[in-house]
């Protein structure tokens, strides 16, 4: 079986703006991954460059700041078997061009700087990234009755 995991996902304002969140969030759920935790907020510019901090001073570093405090996000985070994996696997590649037909970028979204959404890509960034975004009191621990029928 695989290994639980957590992960933080970030449904952009260009998703929000564009009424996808409920649909973002269906997807991830279909699939089987449990919503432990989900806030609308607006993150502020500090928040911002704490999230991006490994892409200080690259070239597109400014526009990934401008563009996640532009408006209105939904920040959660997801659990489930192989979650981080799982999830990136869903949103698709970075560029939706290339992306997956099916996955929610290849779906959705046409240009890199307007991709939908944000996953972490590993145990550590997600446990990073949940820690900027949510208190170890704000993460609701459940099982579903569907379990057993998702992961044994």
């Amino acid at each position: 079986m695989a290994d639980t995991q957590r992960t933080l996902i970030i449904v952009k304002p260009d998703a929000v703006q564009r009424a996808l969140a409920g649909a973002i969030l269906s997807r991830f759920e279909t699939k089987g991954l449990r919503i432990a935790a989900l806030k609308l907020m607006k993150i502020d510019r500090p928040l911002a460059e704490r999230h991006y901090a490994v892409h200080q001073g690259k070239p597109f570093y400014e526009g990934l700041v401008n563009f996640i405090t532009s408006g209105p996000v939904l920040v959660g985070v997801l659990e489930g078997p192989d979650a981080i994996e799982a999830t990136r696997n869903l949103m698709g590649g970075t560029n939706p061009v290339m992306a997956a037909p099916g996955s929610i970028r290849g779906t959705y979204a046409l240009e890199i700087g307007q991709n939908l959404i944000h996953g972490s890509d590993a145990p550590d960034t997600a446990e990073y990234e949940i820690g900027l975004y949510f208190q170890p009191d704000e993460i609701v621990e459940y099982t579903r009755a569907v379990d057993p029928w998702i992961s044994g």
